[in-house]
């Protein structure tokens, strides 16, 4: 989580990770922290090429936003960069936004459908881009919210990065099934996540897809400690946001978030962020969701105490967890 920890700092953990049994890293796209105590916003494509030089694993975005601060022509030159270096390990993970970090370059911030409609106008021109380029010709586009003049990227690897867009609603997820290569979920009830599982592989057939060999992801938010208590604390005091009952995409500043966040309580967590100092609890946490049927599983710990919980979960949780 690049809100929380310095650039630096979050590469190193990345190695560490690695070294004790995880095999890739979602990295955070935040102009701003969620509030102002964790105290980080790097820019995630530096970061991710970094991590690439420093580890081995797959990287992708988690997500970034092709809609309000990047024109979606950006967004696909960056990631196919990124695709050219490091071949076979690169994905590219889209979602429709949130004003902390869209609204800060100005405009209007229009309301969910909207926001919807320009994630997936976005794809429509990055897909335009990745498959013309491949075949050495120039992609156009005039479109109700990005146009794109006759165009191709320079760089681009052998095979274009795989698309995954962040669904959490099941007209959003059929789409997803339509018109990308997968789909990243956030932790949620098992049966919600089982609904847009059925939705995004209903878009898939709709044209002439096979769902079973389209990736979905999942990044899971927990709070593990040596103690339940301190478990707890590093929830409510570091990763507040994750226990806010609402949605969240309208609000603009970390400032009032932090106004929010006062009125977050233990019980808020319930359902939303596993905490807990035991790790077989975790690991049954985190294998429900695996039994689902998620190809890769991002873990994020919300406290500080980063190398702790990597040397628990690489010794306890990760040998255990099984397909």
């Amino acid at each position: 989580m690049l809100q929380q920890f310095a650039p630096s700092d979050a590469i190193e953990l990345a190695v560490y990770a690695e070294n004790h049994g995880f095999t890739g890293v979602m990295a955070a796209d935040h102009f701003q922290p969620w509030v102002p105590r964790q105290g980080q916003a790097a820019f995630v494509w530096n970061v991710l090429a970094a991590l690439g030089e420093r580890t081995d694993g797959d990287i992708g975005p988690g997500v970034t936003v092709p809609s309000f601060r990047w024109h979606p022509a950006m967004v696909a030159q960056a990631s196919a960069t990124l695709g050219a270096m490091y071949p076979g390990r690169h994905w590219l993970g889209i979602g429709p936004g949130e004003a902390l970090n869209e609204h800060v370059v100005g405009g209007y911030w229009p309301e969910a459908p909207e926001r919807i409609n320009r994630m997936f106008e976005a794809v429509d021109v990055i897909n335009k881009l990745f498959t013309a380029s491949l075949a050495g010709k120039d992609a156009k586009h005039h479109g109700p919210h990005f146009s794109l003049e006759s165009t191709r990227l320079w760089t681009m690897p052998e095979k274009a990065p795989e698309i995954l867009v962040a669904a959490a609603g099941p007209v959003t997820a059929r789409r997803a099934g339509r018109t990308v290569d997968g789909m990243i979920n956030l932790g949620a009830p098992l049966e919600k996540i089982a609904g847009l599982f059925a939705k995004f592989d209903d878009g898939a057939r709709e044209v002439g897809r096979d769902p079973s060999t389209m990736p979905k992801v999942l990044q899971l938010h927990l709070s593990w400690a040596p103690t339940d208590e301190e478990a707890l604390a590093n929830a409510v005091t570091e990763w507040p946001n994750g226990g806010m009952r609402f949605p969240k995409a309208d609000i603009r500043s970390p400032f009032e978030f932090e106004q929010i966040a006062r009125l977050v309580r233990p019980d808020d967590f319930d359902g939303r962020l596993n905490i807990s100092s035991d790790p077989d609890a975790h690991r049954a946490y985190i294998q429900r969701f695996a039994d689902l049927g998620f190809d890769r599983i991002y873990l994020h710990n919300v406290g500080r105490n980063q190398k702790e919980w990597i040397d628990v979960f690489g010794r306890d949780v990760i040998p255990k967890l099984h397909r």
